[in-house]
């Protein structure tokens, strides 16, 4: 990776709202990724995301085919689930970035003891290239917050 963007430097240049999108993946367990299929078409798979160590990370089952897929091509976009009715309680939840994987070592080894994951499995740290929350705001507005890395959070308010 080059010029990495952690979770963590994510976090420190914008703290509430990382608050924020940490809580809204917190509240449930399952996630959409969307990954791209050898031909560039996009696939959409079940996920938990790992928010551990200032890192987002990504886990997934051996050979599968989002692994496959971030192996060949390392951009992701990570939805969190809506959950049940359509409140979006907390927003709508975006993260866009690069997923590189971590192979056999001590940083895999550290996740494994702390995270007990089923094995084998695939592990990739991120590299975050965009981060998006749209909410409602007083039943009446619209707010969309972007963020990309070396940009300031932008805010967009609609009626």
């Amino acid at each position: 990776m080059t010029d990495t963007f952690t979770w963590a430097a994510f976090a420190a240049a914008e703290s509430a709202f990382a608050r924020a999108v940490e809580a809204r993946f917190a509240a449930f367990r399952h996630h959409v990724l969307a990954t791209l299929r050898r031909d560039g078409s996009p696939r959409t798979s079940g996920l938990e995301a790992d928010f551990r160590g200032g890192e987002l990370w990504l886990g997934m089952m051996h050979h599968s085919l989002k692994a496959l897929d971030l192996r060949r091509d390392p951009r992701f976009a990570l939805q969190a689930n809506p959950g049940e009715g359509t409140d979006l309680a907390g927003g709508d939840v975006r993260i866009s970035g690069r997923a590189y994987e971590v192979g056999e070592g001590a940083v895999k080894a550290r996740y494994v003891a702390e995270a007990e994951p089923p094995q084998p499995f695939h592990l990739f740290r991120t590299e975050l290239t965009e981060v998006v929350r749209t909410r409602v705001e007083d039943d009446t507005y619209l707010v969309v917050e972007i963020w990309k890395p070396g940009e300031p959070l932008r805010t967009i308010k609609r009626r």
